[in-house]
């Protein structure tokens, strides 16, 4: 199931389901929806917001108050979750809002991983490829790519 601009970003190819969302709450309700939903998959969101109207635009200001209202409807993100869930948040790119230009930014990006089910406080590190976490979810569903590790054991209670 992928939310927001994702199925267009992978030419909908392997897209079971495309929630609308033109915008971070919209992406946030969607997400919700689809957690609530009787399915088993993978959810892929995209919340644009960060990356288009506050990254590119280096708006450090509008980032801090859009990562603020995020973090304000976490909990329901959380209290959508079953017990088998796994929540990983990343980015594609580093997008520094206060960097000179409008390009994207070499910095490193986040990982936060959370599932009730899932060892807290564990650090994962620095991961050698964004590729670590595509073969994570392969992984949690039974599957192996040709890249990546996955860290799933490392997380595992």
């Amino acid at each position: 199931m992928c939310i927001g601009k994702i199925a267009s970003i992978y030419d909908s190819l392997g897209v079971t389901e495309d929630l609308v969302a033109k915008n971070n709450d919209q992406t946030i309700d969607q997400t919700i929806n689809a957690l609530n939903a009787d399915s088993n998959g993978l959810i892929f969101s995209n919340l644009v917001d960060f990356d288009m109207l506050f990254g590119h635009r280096r708006d450090p200001e509008g980032y801090a108050k859009a990562l603020e209202h995020f973090d304000a409807r976490m909990p329901e993100i959380l209290d959508a979750m079953k017990d088998g869930d796994l929540l990983i948040i990343t980015a594609d790119h580093g997008n520094d809002p206060t960097f000179p230009g409008s390009d994207h930014t070499r910095e490193f990006v986040p990982l936060l991983v959370y599932g009730k089910n899932a060892k807290p406080g564990e650090n994962l590190g620095t991961r050698g490829s964004l590729a670590d976490i595509g073969q994570t979810i392969a992984d949690n569903f039974g599957l192996m790519l040709p890249a990546g590790k996955s860290f799933l054991e490392e997380i595992a209670k």
